[in-house]
C-alpha cells in the first residue's frame, strides 16, 4: 500500500472516522469510473477538487458530488477571493496526492475544506483514498466532520 493511502487511513483514524479502504480492480480516476467500480450512483461519488486563491495562493478543497460542478462564484464568496484550478504538480507537492487520487483526508498541509450540501442526502458516499484505484465509503456528515469541511451550497 502506498504512503498516501496509508496517510489517508491514519488521518481517518485520528479524526475518529473508521474506514475500510478498498482497492478496485479497474480505474476510479473519474466519478463515472468510480461509481461503476463501487456499484453506486455517480451522485454518491465525492470528487475532491483543489482550487487556488488568486490573491493569497492558498489552496482550498471542495468535496463535490460526482455529477455536479463547483460554482466558482459561490466558492469565491466562501473563500473571500477569486479561485482558479491549481496546477497538478503544485497540488501533489503541497497535498501529497496526485490528481485522480486526491482524498478528503490526509493532506500534507492544513487545507480549508468545503463539502457540497447535496452529498448529505445519502446514507453512504465514496471518496478517493490517496491512489487512483483506492476508495472508501463513509457517511457524508461524518466524512465532512473528519475533513473539517464546512457544508455549503457550492455547486451549480
Amino acid at each position: 500500500m502506498s504512503k498516501s493511502v496509508e496517510r489517508v487511513r491514519q488521518a481517518a483514524h485520528a479524526a475518529g472516522l473508521e474506514i475500510e479502504i478498498r482497492q478496485m480492480a479497474d480505474s476510479t480516476h473519474t466519478a463515472e469510473d468510480a461509481a461503476i467500480q463501487c456499484g453506486v450512483t455517480v451522485a454518491q461519488i465525492v470528487k475532491s477538487l483543489i482550487f487556488q486563491g488568486t490573491d493569497t495562493q492558498q489552496l482550498y478543497l471542495f468535496l463535490v458530488s460526482g455529477p455536479r460542478q463547483l460554482d466558482l462564484a459561490k466558492a469565491a464568496r466562501l473563500t473571500g477571493e477569486t479561485l482558479h484550478r491549481a496546477d497538478p504538480k503544485h497540488i501533489r507537492k503541497e497535498t501529497g496526492f496526485a490528481i485522480g487520487g486526491v482524498s478528503p483526508l490526509g493532506h500534507l498541509i492544513d487545507i480549508k475544506a468545503y463539502a457540497d450540501e447535496t452529498l448529505m442526502q445519502f446514507d453512504v458516499v465514496w471518496a478517493a483514498a490517496g491512489g487512483t484505484n483506492f476508495v472508501f465509503p463513509a457517511e457524508p456528515h461524518a466524512l465532512a466532520k473528519a475533513a473539517k469541511a464546512e457544508i455549503a451550497d457550492i455547486t451549480g
